[in-house]
């Protein structure tokens, strides 16, 4: 194995993490950022099409055991699908754009997603209770 120092790093010419990612991590980095950024806030279409039906049929199986839980389970479904787009493009990016591989903070990557998700879902669940969105009756009650 041969080892390069310059000044405080040092690459040995060997080991897995100097040589290029393949294709394959690649072409999953690109799938994990494309499916996180529909389920993400950063895309201004995908409550409609993806994370509503989500976070609805999640609230329609909660409210299986209990129908109070609709509601609020259609809210945490929302809440989580968010989280899990955010998660899903950063381990798609790091895939796709890192040279290197890094050790990543979880803990970091988790907080990130759950801040942002959870002012994005008040100011959803503020817009919807104030009436200036309105939410559509997929399963009305004869």
């Amino acid at each position: 194995m041969t080892s390069i120092k310059t000044g405080d790093q040092e690459f040995s010419s060997l080991t897995p993490e100097s040589l290029p990612k393949t294709l394959l991590q690649k072409l999953r980095g690109g799938f994990f950022l494309v499916v996180g950024y529909l389920l993400s806030p950063l895309c201004w279409w995908n409550d409609l099409v993806f994370n509503l039906p989500i976070a609805y049929a999640f609230g329609y199986i909660c409210s299986l055991f209990a129908p109070k839980l609709l509601m609020p389970c259609v809210i945490i479904g929302y809440w989580l699908s968010n989280i899990i787009g955010i998660l899903l493009m950063q381990a798609g990016a790091i895939d796709v754009l890192q040279k290197q591989s890094q050790k990543h903070n979880l803990k970091k990557e988790l907080l990130t997603g759950l801040v942002s998700s959870t002012i994005y879902t008040f100011l959803i669940v503020a817009l919807i209770q104030l009436h200036i969105i309105d939410t559509p009756n997929l399963f009305p009650v004869s």
